[in-house]
């Protein structure tokens, strides 16, 4: 009976330890930390309201909205990271396509797709990145092998475009089912020659020939690329994330994405103020010239008609020139435009919530003109000052790609919490 006594006890401390630990308020908050590490290359945007525009040409009707932490990266995404996709993409079509050898292979896991049960083989990046990319970098024998695959680019040997396909699934909204997952192949290489479509009667041919491939550029923005393929690479770097964050105490147990920012995440990005009354500038357009006292341009667009050259580039510049806004955001006005999540209507502030908005839809290639439409945001490098204003909104075909559109990518964070609820002891006004 005595020990029968003990056990009961015990087992009473143990439900009431687990009732305290359950259930009592905590001591701390849920997140502690005081400050977020942000992924390399990103920044973090604390939780805010803005004034969003409620007509596409209207000057004076605004309403507020919300949207939640997040964050940005610091630059437009340059030719240099486009071009680990292109090699990345290019290295998995070699080996599953062309190579055929299971030396680059992870172990079988036995695991089987489709109908008719084919095995799932994994690539063990951590042999391909040594030699990546595989085409240009490996083994002779390998370069052999890879030889049906390549062709002449601008009088380069590369990787033949149209093989350079990226598979991904996304949650397809369309208004009505807005769950269902779909799959998408995007072929991904940028369209070079879009400096001589977007500027006909124009000598750009130098242009098509070096921006994307010449090391020359390879901090500047990458552009040629569509919407399409601008979403496709953030999806790609999603499957990156793990490398970028297993160092990062405050991210490695969230799950998380990469994405094109919704056209409110980009304009409250780019106004970087927490209070929408604050009628203060916080992007700098100007600054001091310290050894002549003269003030200097610190936005690359276009000052007048047929004056690309004043802002010290004649097209676009490195992803880092001139000065950050109060956010540590580069060029959120010139160099050049951005795509954004949000397709395009021109009362779209109409429709959509005062909490974290996006007006979204994916069209399909069957859809009208009308349907296909994605929000551009910025100014470019060839674009006059009225493009350059915050609340500018432009659109685009979703496969339209230009010489003055880039994108720059999105990933969802934890609020920190303020100073506004922090516990207080309460005191009786007398």
């Amino acid at each position: 009976m005595k020990s029968l006594i003990k056990m009961t006890g015990l087992l009473l401390l143990l439900v009431a330890s687990c009732k305290t630990s359950l259930y009592n308020t905590p001591k701390t908050r849920a997140v502690s930390t005081k400050k977020l590490i942000p992924p390399e290359g990103m920044v973090y945007i604390p939780s805010g309201t803005f004034l969003y525009k409620m007509l596409n040409d209207d000057k004076s009707e605004q309403r507020r909205v919300s949207v939640s932490a997040f964050f940005i990266d610091k630059t437009e995404v340059n030719n240099k990271q486009y071009q680990a996709f292109v090699n990345w993409v290019a290295d998995s079509v070699a080996i599953t396509d062309y190579l055929h050898d299971d030396s680059f292979y992870l172990p079988a896991t036995g695991a089987t797709v489709g109908a008719d049960n084919k095995e799932i083989r994994l690539i063990d990046w951590s042999k391909v990145n040594k030699i990546s990319p595989l085409w240009k970098k490996a083994p002779q024998d390998i370069k052999e092998k890879l030889a049906p695959m390549m062709t002449m680019v601008n009088g380069a040997r590369v990787p033949n475009p149209a093989l350079l396909v990226y598979r991904f699934y996304y949650v397809r909204m369309d208004g009505i089912k807005n769950s269902e997952y779909v799959a998408d192949s995007v072929g991904i290489y940028p369209h070079e020659s879009v400096w001589s479509a977007d500027f006909p009667n124009a000598q750009m041919t130098v242009m098509d020939a070096n921006y994307f491939t010449n090391k020359i550029y390879e901090y500047n923005p990458v552009v040629g690329v569509t919407w399409k393929q601008a979403r496709a690479y953030a999806d790609w770097r999603g499957t990156q994330l793990m490398l970028m964050i297993k160092n990062n105490p405050n991210l490695k147990n969230f799950k998380l994405s990469f994405s094109l920012p919704t056209e409110a995440q980009w304009q409250y990005a780019a106004e970087a103020k927490l209070n929408p009354e604050d009628s203060v500038s916080r992007t700098v357009l100007t600054t001091i010239d310290k050894a002549t006292g003269k003030e200097q341009l610190s936005i690359n667009y276009k000052q007048g008609e047929g004056m690309y050259s004043s802002d010290g580039s004649t097209f676009t510049l490195p992803v880092t020139s001139y000065t950050p806004n109060a956010f540590g955001i580069y060029n959120m006005a010139g160099n050049v435009s951005e795509w954004t999540l949000d397709a395009f209507s021109p009362s779209a502030s109409e429709l959509v919530n005062d909490l974290n908005p996006a007006l979204l839809y994916d069209a399909t290639d069957k859809d009208a003109p009308l349907m296909r439409r994605k929000v551009v945001r910025g100014g470019s490098w060839k674009d006059n000052g009225d493009m350059l204003n915050t609340d500018t909104r432009s659109f685009e075909d979703q496969d339209a790609a230009h010489s003055y559109i880039g994108f720059r990518c999105v990933m969802a964070a934890f609020e920190l919490t303020g100073e506004q609820v922090k516990t207080r002891k309460y005191i009786a006004k007398k």
